[in-house]
């Protein structure tokens, strides 16, 4: 991995924690999904004429990572009904980079190194511990907990199907733009079917918020599928994830830093530090 995938990486987590947090703090959260994904067909439509399209060996991969990506955001909305950014969103993402290192060492042969491994786990700590650090209050209501896990399940499944899908698809471009295209339908159509008695026109700063979560989704789901192509699955993974601890520095989660939360970051930020010495 050099340095400019590296540093995109991290870029593309930042953009994931802000839209998260739109998507969080909208009142009308169903809407703004429905807006979202319509971006991203959108998207995926007007630049489909330009890129490849992918081979034939890739598209198993690609509807598996949609299928998984829209489990993902339906397990993500429920945790989000029933519990703060702040509680949901470390444990739906901090979990999948240990799944995933695990994953693809002992089913796909790669290998990290010791460095590495310290690293995905320093970040998966880190990242993970920022959800505890409310303390027993945390886990009085375990729903949000349990949903929270199993979105990190369908992360970590579809992060390995796309990983898979990119490099056997001849190119990563071609790849994200025809498996975006399913993927918005999949999630527009299950939001449909599962909130069709959400009645109303949404607000225009909930549209505004959903086309901007859409291509803010869209770029750094982009960045990620082409680092897939150029680096480990567990590492650019890890990295990805370090996206909870931006949530934090930003001011997303408008809580007070205490210090076993400047703890947890400082896991993140030294697991990532780690990692990027040891390329």
């Amino acid at each position: 991995m050099t340095t400019a995938v590296f540093l995109m990486i991290l870029a593309a987590a930042l953009v994931h924690a802000a839209w998260n947090a739109l998507v969080k703090a909208d009142g009308d959260r169903i809407a703004l999904v429905k807006a979202m994904f319509l971006t991203q067909f959108i998207c995926s439509t007007c630049l489909i004429p330009f890129v490849p399209f992918p081979a034939r060996q890739s598209w198993p991969y690609l509807c598996a990572g949609a299928v998984l990506g829209t489990g993902y955001m339906l397990f993500l909305n429920w945790a989000y009904r029933m519990g703060d950014l702040s509680h949901v969103y470390p444990f739906a993402r901090g979990t999948a980079p240990l799944i995933v290192a695990i994953i693809s060492a002992a089913c796909l042969g790669e290998q990290m190194g010791p460095t590495g491994e310290v690293a995905v786990v320093l970040i998966a700590i880190g990242v993970v511990s920022l959800a505890m650090t409310r303390g027993g209050a945390g886990f009085r209501e375990p729903r949000p907990v349990l949903l929270s896990l199993a979105a990190s399940g369908f992360v970590a499944g579809y992060t390995i199907a796309d990983a898979l899908g990119a490099r056997s698809a001849g190119s990563p471009h071609g790849y994200m733009a025809w498996g975006t295209l399913l993927y918005a339908v999949l999630v527009a159509g299950c939001f449909q079917i599962l909130h069709r008695n959400h009645k109303g026109h949404p607000a225009g700063r909930t549209r505004r918020n959903g086309i901007i979560s859409g291509l803010m989704s869209y770029g750094s789901s982009w960045i990620a599928i082409w680092a897939f192509t150029l680096a480990p699955i567990a590492l650019v993974s890890a990295l990805r994830e370090t996206s909870t601890v931006f949530a934090v520095v930003i001011g997303v989660l408008k809580e007070r830093l205490s210090l076993s939360r400047w703890a947890s970051i400082a896991a993140t930020l030294i697991g990532t530090t780690v990692l990027k010495l040891s390329l």
